[in-house]
């Protein structure tokens, strides 16, 4: 029958299989255990779900081999089984296809060692060479029409692999796939367009992506497979989006209705073998069976017809593409729904233990915090790196961050070495200030000298990081996708200079506003009127700053020695005499909150001293009213 499979795959396209992991997992088998082995163990079971997905329609069978391998095996004490395990894989298949009574194709499954290759790990290429050796000949001894390489994340390795099946089953068709990561790259950094060109110059027969990430992840991934394929064929097998673990279940997003949907998107990109990967079960095979056979059926229509259906087709797939590869973060999402947004500052530790700004953090959260601002060097004192602790807590606390950003004393190697970092760690919104002069800290000899100003940045980020260049117009491998925005006063002494400067910061590209803390909701109706009656709404989410002084001291000391903040004479004097100043400066902000409420998309809650017990109770208040 391998003679047949590629004849059959340029006639049009084919199924595969879902995924045989998660319907072990599904079963009761602990991870654990060594599925490859369940092969001779529990022979049944894995019979039951190669049938269950013929009956779903597909006509390609992955044989459960995925692990069967020597360097994966001895961790089972199973290495001297090598041959018996993968042919009893194909044997298990090869019942499924054959009972269909139908043209069925068993796939022979080859993943990665498990190991890294030299040189960045201690395998050498001629020890991977020779474990694929081993599983590929006992594969191909026992009949597979064809072998299937899945996800690989080292191009070296899969050489390795492609090579050995070169050896030894000459002839044999294979299918060599790569997984990618959210950003369309390899986990090892490779994009698309580099694997592309290396499986072709090996000469395989199907090239393709597979696991990591959902159909849409992909579909970008597929694109770019096809503008360099010619005509080889280009395979797409995804997960079922992200896995979540709820209790001891790993649930997997994506719907089978979802998925068929992509499967008219992959046909339309060009795909031809579509499948699969974890979290994929016999239902979305079936859904995804449907669609294809729809598709199938309206091939029929004239080709003039045809042309116009895939060429609306391939740019609402781009389209798509472009948004699914770069998601908005949940502050843009939730300013574009009309969300209410709420927000606290946060002050990375003097140390390098974040543990206690973490738990408050996860306080924060469960007090209602929608985002968390992380200051960089506040008041120019030194700390922890602003952009470590903003993935710290998107990691351990699942917060969204604002990562601040200042100018001053970055030059531009920096501020790009900075936002390059920053965007590796999953950190996508940031605000973009001038930042405290050293002055006023710890170091007031250090120098504030920069290169760029905050409109300059915005702009950088704007036209350059986001459509994949640096500041030069060097490619920066990929676009990023940050989400920015700008600082405002209220109360500047200028206003119409403050208004100026923003409508700047706006047309550079600014995404939303964070004001300084407002004391006196007039000043902020004030300018809000003063710009609205010159230019109309600002076209940008505002959120506005408040600030519970924890003492009467600690008020004064903002007034007189930190730049750009003012408290007027009426706080300080509401301060004085009162038995409790901490909840006299809480009753303060959540009395400026309330009324800004109406004026704002967002409230940025400053603690001081690290009272975020203070921030939770203003919190509290504007939750209320919510």
């Amino acid at each position: 029958m391998s003679d047949n499979f590629l004849d059959k795959l340029h006639r049009g396209p084919m199924l595969a299989d879902g995924a045989m992991g998660t319907e072990i997992f599904a079963r009761g088998v602990s991870f654990e255990r060594c599925f490859d082995e369940l092969n001779l163990s529990q022979p049944d079971m894995i019979l039951d779900i190669h049938r269950r997905y013929v009956e779903a329609g597909a006509e390609v069978l992955e044989t459960n081999t995925f692990g069967a391998n020597h360097f994966r095996l001895i961790e089972h004490n199973l290495h001297g089984r090598i041959a018996e395990i993968n042919a009893a894989g194909v044997r298990l298949a090869r019942i499924a296809a054959d009972e269909s009574r139908r043209t069925v194709y068993v796939a022979g499954s080859v993943g990665p060692l498990g190991v890294r290759l030299a040189p960045l790990g201690r395998v050498q290429a001629a020890q991977a060479r020779q474990a694929f050796l081993a599983q590929v000949d006992a594969l191909g001894k026992a009949g597979v029409d064809l072998l299937i390489l899945e996800t690989f994340s080292d191009l070296n390795e899969i050489r390795e692999a492609i090579l050995a099946a070169n050896e030894v089953a000459p002839g044999v068709p294979l299918v060599a796939q790569v997984t990618f990561t959210e950003d369309g790259r390899t986990p090892l950094g490779d994009a698309a367009d580099t694997v592309a060109r290396t499986l072709l110059d090996l000469k395989v027969d199907v090239i393709g992506a597979n696991c990591s990430v959902g159909p849409a992840r992909l579909l970008t991934v597929v694109n770019l497979m096809m503008n360099l394929a010619g005509g080889t064929p280009v395979s797409v097998m995804p997960n079922a989006g992200w896995p979540q673990r709820v209790g001891p279940r790993i649930i997997y997003p994506a719907t089978p209705d979802y998925f068929a949907d992509f499967t008219r998107r992959f046909l339309i990109a060009g795909a031809t073998l579509i499948g699969g990967c974890c979290g994929t079960t016999p239902a979305h095979i079936r859904a995804m069976r449907a669609a294809l056979d729809e598709a199938i059926a309206l091939s029929v229509r004239s080709d003039s017809h045809r042309r116009i259906e895939v060429t609306n087709g391939a740019q609402e797939m781009e389209a798509i593409a472009r948004d699914e590869l770069h998601p908005p973060t949940r502050l843009q999402e939730k300013f574009a729904s009309g969300e209410f947004v709420i927000a606290v500052e946060v002050d990375p530790p003097k140390g390098h233990n974040a543990g206690r700004i973490l738990e408050a953090a996860r306080e924060l959260g469960r007090s209602g915090v929608d985002v968390i601002h992380i200051a960089d060097t506040p008041m120019a004192r030194m700390r922890m790196s602003a952009w470590a602790l903003a993935h710290l807590i998107q990691r351990e606390a699942d917060l969204e961050t604002v990562l601040h950003f200042p100018t001053r004393g970055r030059n531009l190697l920096r501020v790009q070495g900075d936002l390059l970092a920053a965007h590796a760690l999953g950190v996508r919104n940031l605000f973009v200030a001038m930042g405290d002069p050293p002055a006023i800290g710890d170091y007031p000899e250090a120098g504030d000298q920069h290169d760029i100003v905050p409109t300059g940045l915005v702009k950088m980020l704007k036209e350059n990081f986001n459509t994949g260049r640096d500041h030069a117009g060097k490619s920066i491998g990929g676009p990023t996708s940050f989400y920015v925005g700008v600082a405002l006063n209220f109360g500047a002494p200028d206003i119409d200079r403050e208004i100026r400067l923003l409508r700047k910061k706006i047309a550079c590209g600014a995404d939303f506003v964070v004001t300084q803390p407002v004391f006196d909701v007039d000043v902020a109706r004030r300018f809000l009127t003063r710009y609205r009656d010159q230019f109309g709404e600002v076209p940008i989410p505002i959120i506005a700053g408040v600030l519970p002084p924890a003492s009467l001291r600690n008020a004064e000391f903002l007034h007189n020695e930190v730049p750009g903040i003012y408290v007027p004479g009426w706080v300080l004097d509401r301060m004085r005499g009162v038995a409790d100043e901490r909840r006299e400066g809480v009753r303060i902000a959540q009395e400026a909150l309330l009324e800004l409420r109406p004026l704002v998309q967002g409230v940025y809650v400053m603690p001081m001293l690290g009272r975020y017990d203070a921030a939770a109770e203003v919190v509290e208040v504007v939750k209320a009213k919510v």
